[in-house]
């Protein structure tokens, strides 16, 4: 799928969670369901670091161009060592490492060792990335005809207020893990939650996606999961934009009256 079809599907599922959440006794604070919305919407943007034409390599300038070139070889590496002989041969890294199941817990388990063990600026650092991502992925229209400095500004700000929200007592930095040294330990899980639902939306495309590499499936290590070949869609497609956004538009807005207990 394309970058905003992607963020809407994060700040869908994320929202989903909140309503689950609620659902179970165990709401979210509303700066919880707000932030955490806006991470997964920009995680779910995360896994396209191995394509340099994707919408998250021009999110901060040469930085991310070049960081999605390494991780684009990197990824390529880790294929031609790890594939077997039934997977395709391939000239590059994109869809691979960075759309496992492994790698997006992986990720998510970084931020919140990093939420954890660092300063409030680790925690700024986290936010900053992903309400940058999530600006060019639900405000593409937008981002694309401003310069890029308006759209860190953006994040930065957006990331200073949400992080003196969430410091305030009982608005979530505690939220569902509440032992001493683990406030923002939940910052991983809408990361995690992004880049899977990046990995089951581009499974729903055309060719695929190995989300559960390394297992092997059908005698080979990277193979591309899916459904059926009729159902599946090209990327860009109307199927995407005229039905898939509308629906995660409407699922999002269901979830989000579900969270704050509302329907």
């Amino acid at each position: 799928m394309m970058g905003p079809a992607h963020s809407l599907s994060g700040a869908a599922a994320w929202l989903g969670v909140g309503a689950a959440a609620a659902a179970l006794d165990h709401p979210m604070p509303w700066p919880v369901l707000v932030v955490g919305a806006l991470i997964c919407a920009g995680a779910a943007l995360a896994p396209d670091l191995d394509h340099k034409s994707a919408t998250i390599s021009r999110s901060f300038g040469p930085i991310s161009r070049i960081l999605c070139g390494i991780i684009d070889q990197l990824s390529y590496a880790v294929y031609k060592a790890t594939r077997s002989k039934a997977d395709p041969r391939r000239s590059g890294g994109h869809r691979t490492l960075t759309h496992t199941a492994l790698w997006a817990v992986l990720i998510g388990a970084g931020a919140s060792a990093l939420a954890m063990t660092g300063d409030r600026w680790a925690v700024l650092g986290i936010l900053f990335v992903h309400m940058v991502l999530a600006v060019e992925g639900l405000l593409w229209r937008a981002a694309r005809t401003s310069s890029d400095v308006l759209v860190w500004l953006l994040g930065a700000t957006s990331a200073w207020i949400l992080a003196g929200v969430l410091d305030e007592p009982g608005n979530g930095s505690h939220w569902l893990f509440t032992g001493p040294g683990q406030e923002y330990m939940w910052l991983g899980l809408p990361i995690v939650l992004g880049a899977l639902v990046h990995d089951l939306g581009d499974a729903l495309t055309v060719s695929g996606c190995p989300i559960l590499w390394p297992l092997p499936i059908a005698r080979k290590r990277w193979y591309p999961l899916g459904p059926p070949k009729g159902m599946r869609f090209r990327a860009g497609s109307r199927v995407e934009v005229k039905i898939l956004m509308p629906a995660f538009m409407i699922l999002g807005g269901v979830g989000g009256l579900g969270a704050l207990e509302l329907l």
